[in-house]
C-alpha cells in the first residue's frame, strides 16, 4: 500500500508540473515551437489575480493582462521577445510572431488556466477567423461567457464572445479583449479600459524563482 500511495503523489507531481509547461509557436505559421515553464510562484499570482475578478468583465479586463505577462515571462525563455504588434516592426526577425502563432499561443494559455480553475466566468473556445478585403485573413484567440455568468446582450442576455488577441501588441503587452462583432468588423487596435487595470498591476510583475 505505501508503494502505491508513492507511486499516486509521484505520478501528482508530475501532473502539476506538466500543468505549467506548454509550447508557444513563432516565426509564422507555427514554424517553430518552443518549450517554456511556468513557475509554481508565477502560476500563483497569475491565479490570484484573476480569481479576484467580480464579474465576467472584470474577468476579461485581468486577462488581457495576464496574457501579456504569460507571453512577457515566456520572452524571457525563448525568442519571442522580440515579437512586435502586427507583421512589420519584426518582420524577417527569428522570434516574430504572426497571427497564427499568436491564436494558437494564447489558446493554448487560456486552456492552461481553465485547466487549473481559473475561468470562473468564461469557458476557452476554438480559435476564430475573419476575412476582410477578401484577402485579409486574421485569427485570434476566443472565449465565451457561461451562461450563468453572462453579461446580457441588449434585451437578449445571450452569453457574449469575446476575442483574446495578442497580436496587435509587442511581445508582455495587454491582449486586446474585445466582443467577437466588433472584431469581426475589424476593430483591434483601442487599448479600451486597459489603462485603469494596467496602472493597478502594472505591465509584468517579476516573476521571481
Amino acid at each position: 500500500m505505501r508503494w502505491l500511495i508513492v507511486l499516486l503523489l509521484a505520478t501528482l507531481a508530475q501532473t502539476a508540473a506538466a500543468d505549467g509547461t506548454l509550447r508557444v509557436c513563432y516565426n509564422y505559421g507555427c514554424l517553430q515551437e518552443a518549450e517554456v515553464r511556468y513557475t509554481e510562484r508565477q502560476l500563483a499570482l497569475v491565479g490570484a489575480f484573476l480569481l479576484a475578478a467580480g464579474d465576467a468583465a472584470d474577468e476579461r479586463d485581468r486577462l488581457s493582462l495576464v496574457i501579456g505577462w504569460l507571453l512577457a515571462w515566456a520572452g524571457e525563455q525563448t525568442a519571442i521577445a522580440v515579437d512586435r504588434g502586427g507583421n512589420v516592426a519584426d518582420d524577417g526577425i527569428d522570434g516574430r510572431m504572426d497571427c497564427i502563432d499568436h491564436s494558437t499561443t494564447t489558446t493554448r494559455l487560456l486552456r492552461l488556466l481553465e485547466s487549473r480553475r481559473w475561468l470562473r466566468f468564461h469557458e476557452v473556445l476554438d480559435p476564430v477567423q475573419r476575412t476582410r478585403y477578401l484577402f485579409a485573413v486574421h485569427f485570434s484567440a476566443q472565449i465565451g461567457e457561461r451562461p450563468e455568468a453572462a453579461t446580457p446582450d441588449g434585451e437578449t442576455g445571450v452569453p457574449g464572445h469575446y476575442v483574446v488577441d495578442s497580436w496587435f501588441r509587442d511581445n508582455g503587452r495587454p491582449a486586446v479583449v474585445m466582443p467577437l462583432p466588433e472584431w469581426l468588423a475589424g476593430g483591434g487596435e483601442e487599448e479600451g479600459s486597459l489603462a485603469g487595470m494596467a496602472s493597478l498591476a502594472g505591465w509584468a510583475p517579476a516573476p521571481g524563482p
